[in-house]
């Protein structure tokens, strides 16, 4: 299922051992979908030369309060990530 720009999303809070591509300080912090980037490799896999199966990658938009919490200087500002989809649910 890919999801439309708009889409709130949470991000897994999981933390699988090996490379990972997700920032940890952005797991179980919920976004917006900015854009579909499109379907690439998995590089979590890649980096250990296994198969890979392509996988979407999107921009998700994230406020500083989310990110930060209460110690957020700007709330309102954001940060956008490139995260794939396996680590998406919904919001």
């Amino acid at each position: 299922m890919t999801r439309a720009p708009g889409s709130a999303v949470k991000i897994r809070a999981l933390s699988p051992p090996g490379h990972i591509r997700t920032p940890h300080y952005l797991r179980g912090k919920s976004g917006i979908v900015e854009r579909v980037l499109g379907r690439f490799k998995n590089p979590e896999q890649l980096a250990y030369a296994l198969p890979a199966p392509k996988r979407v990658l999107y921009r998700v938009r994230f406020t500083m309060q989310e990110v930060w919490g209460e110690t957020a200087e700007a709330p309102n500002d954001t940060l956008d990530a490139e995260i794939y989809e396996h680590w998406l649910e919904d919001a």
